[in-house]
Order: structure tokens, then C-alpha cells, then sequence
């Protein structure tokens, strides 16, 4: 029994289990934030915009069958002004940011380890300023 209980906890307490966990709970606190964005501004913007914030009544008949398009269009718009939305306010705001994170591509090396006495000297010295060592050129 103590077994299965240390291996339940060690499952529990690996790295992937909690990052997936914290990584679920943000990404619904997120979800709630683009709802609450599309639903309070964008979607009245767009409604501002088309002069018609509802299209579910839009309809057409054939042989008695009822095709509703306009539901179609509503959650068409949807998507769209989400779509938008994530991009130009969170995507692109991101890649920005982490464009200047980029970690840059290591320097020259300016000295090197003479293989005589082991002292630092620079790349193009042909000869150690310790040991007088002739050292190959790199």
C-alpha cells in the first residue's frame, strides 16, 4: 500500500502533471478574458458597424424546409471577430515581446587556453606571454 500511495504521489509531482495542470487553469481564466473582450467590445463594434447586431432572423423556405443562414452568419461573425481578436491583440502584442528575447548567437571567443601552461591568451597570439609555448593560430 505505501508503494502505491509513493507512486501516486510521484505521479502527481512530476513537472508535466502540475505544468498541464497550471496550463488548463490559465487557459480557461484565459478564455473568459477573450469572451468578456469579443462579447463587451468587439462584437457591439462590429454591430455599430453592419447596423444589424443579430442576423438569426434571416430565413429561406424550400418545399417546406427552413433554412436558417442567418445563424449561420451570427456564428460565422463570431468566429471571425475571435479570430481577429486573438491575433492583433494577443498574438502579434506576444511576438513582439519575445522578438527582442531571442537569445543572440554567442561572441567570438577572444582568448584561448595555451596547451603548455594552461594560462589565457589571445585568439591570434602565435606564442604564450607565460610560458613562451609556440601556439597554433585558430
Amino acid at each position: 500500500m505505501k508503494n502505491i500511495i509513493k507512486g501516486f504521489r510521484d505521479f502527481i509531482l512530476r513537472g508535466n502533471v502540475i505544468d498541464l495542470a497550471v496550463g488548463i487553469m490559465i487557459g480557461a481564466a484565459f478564455n473568459g478574458l477573450i469572451s468578456a473582450l469579443v462579447r463587451d467590445l468587439m462584437t457591439p463594434f462590429a454591430s455599430a458597424i453592419f447596423k444589424q447586431p443579430n442576423f438569426n432572423n434571416l430565413t429561406f423556405t424550400i418545399r417546406g424546409s427552413q433554412f436558417m443562414y442567418g445563424d449561420f452568419f451570427n456564428n460565422l461573425i463570431s468566429f471571425l471577430i475571435l479570430a481577429f481578436t486573438i491575433y492583433f491583440f494577443i498574438v502579434v502584442p506576444i511576438n513582439r515581446l519575445t522578438s527582442g528575447l531571442k537569445k543572440q548567437p554567442p561572441a567570438e571567443p577572444v582568448t584561448k587556453t595555451c596547451p603548455e601552461c594552461l594560462s589565457s591568451i589571445p585568439v591570434k597570439a602565435k606564442r604564450c606571454a607565460y610560458c613562451t609555448a609556440s601556439v597554433p593560430v585558430q
